[in-house]
């Protein structure tokens, strides 16, 4: 999440109203409801990780083992095996 000036997107008297109750402090305006984004849909890491998966399930059906994809993708065989198992089922 990037910062943005106050100065650049609200009046001056909004700025002065928010400075009575935080004065220089870093404030987080939370979404409006109904316009939340889930996790990863932002940056795209959601979807990522869904292609790795996709493709770690591929290759396990095509006869790679658990140990040789836990080697290629930096992962313990246990989290191999819990994505083999949901992609199972997708």
């Amino acid at each position: 999440m990037a910062y943005i000036k106050a100065e650049t997107v609200l009046p001056d008297e909004v700025i002065k109203i928010i400075q009575k109750y935080i004065d220089g402090e870093c404030l987080y305006i939370p979404r409006k409801d109904g316009e939340k984004k889930s996790w990863g849909e932002k940056n795209g890491t959601r979807r990522s990780l869904k292609e790795r998966n996709r493709c770690i399930f591929n290759k396990y059906s095509n006869g790679y083992s658990v140990s040789k994809l836990s080697e290629e993708y930096y992962l313990s065989e246990k989290s191999i095996r819990r994505i083999i198992s949901s992609e199972k089922y997708n």
